[in-house]
């Protein structure tokens, strides 16, 4: 089968029917024959939860949600950063210049910009086509969706100018959109290298940033009511500090938690897939004299992370149940997506930027009213660029020319469906990796260090990537090198 960058496949009407007959019109129906779509982003939410099979983890809301939906147990993002994995989201396309790699890539790729026909994001689209479009929080890079830089320089215009109606967060005690995604109990942001990756502060939900992102997300439902909506709400945590109430701390014991299974980096790896963990290491003050090595400090990050994920899964359990309240919930779709996952101490690193696995794998849970089988999760491999069009199918609207994802419809119909069968990531210096049923391959290109080389694992028999078998197997390392070569040519072979 091959797989065309240049358009999007398109899904029947009958196929469509099966999640929702009343929502397959065209841009011109009705209002009240489309849903509404409520979109949750998470950051740094690597599929930690109890529905992934984590029985340790408390998050029984977003499990709830599960339980009524359909959980995505391959879900892949593009790029393992914040900003260049949310463009490939917004817009529905694989990267293309290096700036698509960056935390820049969604500015680069719309602020400033005129208006025109290609609409800049999915948000964009679903203004255009009669919707009352919101972003709260987090969905791009700029967390309040205006651009100002982490040291306050900036002109504080829209990062997205032609998707969004409203854009905001409540800033609360911090004042400002990076002190407050980097915000700890006493109203201050972070101070690079001296502030503490761990916080507890004796406080109720507001005491940080997300439990106030929340309450402005219940309040905005409540004025979306009687109107057609997209409403984006971008939480903040389990993204570094890992700040959250103590009470969510005290939910688990340290004790209890499990350590990473696979601490050490991967036999024959490539030094380049591998780095000092700097966004912690480096961004926060040091706490211990070696990081790498001292176990306690491990636990106690886990700890600090499993709980955020507890705390930012209450606040999502509000604006569910508030989406309930209002009787909203049957004419709304519901999308939790993590922006990427992240390496709890996997493979020696703390953090995300890797082509592994962990970086790569996020949350991905869509609910849709009267969805086939709901509940039973999926284990189809899939992407995160598949969602705008997936998006625009459910919605009834035509999408535009040249996205790179297919429409997870089928799945959702179907939970044994499948849409495609490799899923792609990209990564800083020509880096790309792929995903099939059975393997992942790294290629990294000759540089000024090193040669050219490729990894090689095998999900079969290791899938925590433990081992680069890619010189045992060339074969399978050309075969697979093949799949790669076609994304610098528009079209993808399956």
């Amino acid at each position: 089968m091959r797989r065309h960058l240049s358009r999007v496949v398109l899904v029947t009407a009958t196929i469509l029917a099966g999640v929702s007959s009343a929502w397959s019109g065209d841009v011109d129906a009705p209002k009240t024959s489309r849903p509404n779509v409520l979109f949750i982003a998470i950051d740094d939410l690597r599929p930690q939860l109890g529905c992934y099979g984590h029985e340790y983890m408390y998050t029984p809301r977003l499990d709830r949600l599960a339980s009524q939906g359909r959980l995505f147990h391959r879900h892949y993002v593009q790029v393992p950063t914040c900003g260049a994995s949310r463009c490939a989201l917004l817009t529905g396309r694989y990267p293309r210049t290096p700036a698509d790699i960056s935390n820049m890539a969604v500015r680069s790729r719309m602020a400033g910009r005129e208006e025109s026909p290609d609409p800049e994001s999915f948000a964009h689209l679903f203004r255009r086509s009669g919707y009352h479009t919101v972003c709260l929080g987090k969905i791009s890079h700029y967390v309040d969706g205006r651009i100002y830089n982490y040291d306050k320089s900036g002109d504080g215009s829209l990062e997205m100018p032609h998707s969004w109606d409203d854009v905001g967060l409540p800033y609360g005690k911090w004042k400002d959109g990076w002190s407050s995604f980097f915000g700890y109990a006493d109203g201050s942001g972070r101070t690079r290298g001296v502030s503490p990756p761990i916080e507890s502060a004796d406080v109720d939900d507001e005491g940080y940033p997300d439990g106030l992102i929340a309450n402005a997300a219940i309040e905005k439902l409540r004025s979306l009511r009687d109107q057609q909506f997209l409403l984006c709400v971008g939480f903040f945590k389990p993204h570094l500090p890992f700040c959250a109430p103590q009470k969510y701390f005290d939910l688990y014991d340290p004790l209890a938690l499990p350590l990473s299974p696979n601490p050490d980096p991967p036999v024959d790896v490539d030094p380049r897939s591998l780095h000092r963990s700097s966004e912690l290491f480096g961004n926060y003050g040091r706490e211990v004299d070696d990081p790498f090595t001292d176990i306690e400090y491990h636990r106690r990050l886990r700890h600090a992370y499993f709980a955020c994920v507890s705390y930012v899964d209450t606040q999502v359990g509000k604006v569910l149940d508030e989406l309930d309240r209002l009787g909203l919930m049957e004419n709304t779709i519901v999308v939790v997506w993590g922006d990427h996952g992240w390496h709890l101490g996997d493979q020696s690193i703390w953090g995300k930027h890797t082509t592994f696995e962990r970086a790569l794998r996020s949350t991905l849970i869509v609910r849709t009213p009267h969805m086939s089988s709901p509940g039973t999760s999926t284990s189809a491999i899939v992407e995160t660029v598949d969602l705008y069009p997936t998006l625009t199918d459910l919605c009834g609207i035509d999408p535009p020319a040249g996205l790179d994802g297919q429409s997870l419809v089928p799945v959702l119909n179907d939970p044994d469906r499948s849409v495609g069968s490799i899923a792609f990531g990209f990564w800083e210096n020509g880096s790309r990796t792929l995903r099939t049923d059975r393997y992942r391959l790294v290629h990294l290109p000759a540089d000024g260090t090193a040669p050219e080389a490729f990894e090689l694992y095998d999900h079969d028999v290791d899938p925590l990537e433990t081992r680069n078998i890619a010189a045992a197997h060339p074969d399978v390392v050309a075969e697979l090198a093949t799949r790669l070569a076609p994304l610098d040519k528009g079209q993808i072979e399956e």
